[in-house]
């Protein structure tokens, strides 16, 4: 089975009709089937970005049911502390708290596939083996 990541501004953008990019998310993630996998932390930001759209945390809640979301943790000490490493690692990037839990999944998980707005961000992290992510879209 395919498993993708995905990060927090496709979340959105599926969400919201009135989002530039929310037509290509949209096709892209009606034409895929395997499983999507995120964090806590993309999950938090997302619902956070949707709170002033029309019903947009609970679209939000009823997508991550609907698409049997696998959401991994990403608030244990040791997570904050690397995520923390990684984002001054890549603080000209820059990264977010969020894209940093991502890049530890993927490490913990071996998954490099990403389904993200961030192009350069994703096109510059790489796993701690130095692995570089595919952009799905």
């Amino acid at each position: 089975m395919r498993i993708w990541l995905v990060d927090t501004g496709p979340l959105v953008a599926y969400l919201d009709r009135g989002d530039p990019a929310h037509d290509s998310v949209a096709r892209t993630l009606e034409s895929f089937s395997g499983q999507l996998a995120t964090t806590s932390a993309v999950l938090t930001e997302a619902m956070h970005l949707l709170a002033d759209a029309r019903d947009g945390p609970t679209l939000l809640a009823e997508f991550v049911r609907s698409a049997d979301l696998v959401i991994a943790e990403s608030t244990g000490v040791e997570q904050i502390l690397r995520a923390a490493a990684l984002m001054r690692k890549y603080s000209d990037t820059p990264m977010d708290f969020a894209d940093a839990t991502l890049v530890l999944l993927a490490e913990a998980t071996g998954i490099l596939d990403i389904l993200t707005l961030d192009r350069r961000g994703f096109s510059t992290y790489r796993t701690a083996e130095g692995k570089k992510f595919r952009l799905t879209l």
